[in-house]
């Protein structure tokens, strides 16, 4: 090179070439993911925060950088992991989608973090973690919601609380999970939506006017209000 003139450089070369993500992002995801897996072994309450950089395998400056708190990394970490357990399909079925959900619901709950998941609920200690949990509570009762109020407009079920619909559907998979005698199946979803929905639909059908001539069944009625 002549006169110590710097080489000749492409357009590409110009600048370093940027990751996906890059490091940064990466190094997050490393250390969020090494925060679920010491929640799930020892919960939220025996989560020790000198852990994380070694079961991330980064530098401890990166963890107290990122998250100069501890309860701020718990929750964050808590929040990424159940992001999946909030979705609901519409596949247009929607036996089939609440099925699905069950079933999906059931797995998260059998997993180590899911059961830490649910110990926490039992209290949570810090305000902060049981703002998390709340908000990931609030997320599968607004996509369960969504998909119930979608399948009314399109007529699939009567008006109904979906709210209370949701509660109604998951109370028995967190008995049978919690309970532990045995895994919650496919079978048990199945069985768990055909009857509330069978329930929903009977209760909320409109009554049907007697035969022209045929007095109407005695019993207490309903007068309508004015």
């Amino acid at each position: 090179m002549a006169n110590g003139a710097a080489p000749d450089r492409s357009p590409d070369d110009s600048r370093p070439a940027r990751r996906p993500g890059g490091r940064t992002a990466r190094v997050r995801a490393q250390i969020l993911d090494a925060t679920v897996e010491l929640v799930a072994r020892d919960g939220i309450a025996g989560f020790r925060y000198e852990e994380v950089a070694e079961t991330a395998g980064v530098h401890r400056t990166s963890v107290y950088r990122n998250w100069p708190d501890r309860e701020e990394l718990v929750v964050e970490a808590l929040l990424r992991y159940a992001e999946g357990l909030a979705s609901v399909a519409d596949t247009g079925d929607l036996h089939r989608d609440l099925v699905d959900f069950l079933v999906a619901l059931a797995g998260g709950l059998e997993t180590p973090f899911g059961r830490t998941l649910e110990q926490a609920l039992q209290p949570a200690r810090h305000a902060a973690t049981v703002q998390a949990l709340g908000k990931i509570l609030d997320q599968r009762v607004a996509a369960l919601r969504r998909r119930v109020d979608t399948a009314v407009e399109r007529g699939e079920l009567p008006p109904v609380d979906s709210g209370f619909l949701g509660e109604m559907l998951s109370g028995p998979v967190h008995l049978i999970v919690n309970r532990g005698m045995r895994p919650f199946s496919r079978t048990d979803a199945e069985r768990i939506v055909t009857v509330i929905l069978a329930g929903i639909r009977a209760t909320t059908a409109p009554t049907a006017a007697p035969p022209t001539g045929v007095p109407a069944a005695t019993g207490r009625t309903r007068r309508p209000r004015a």
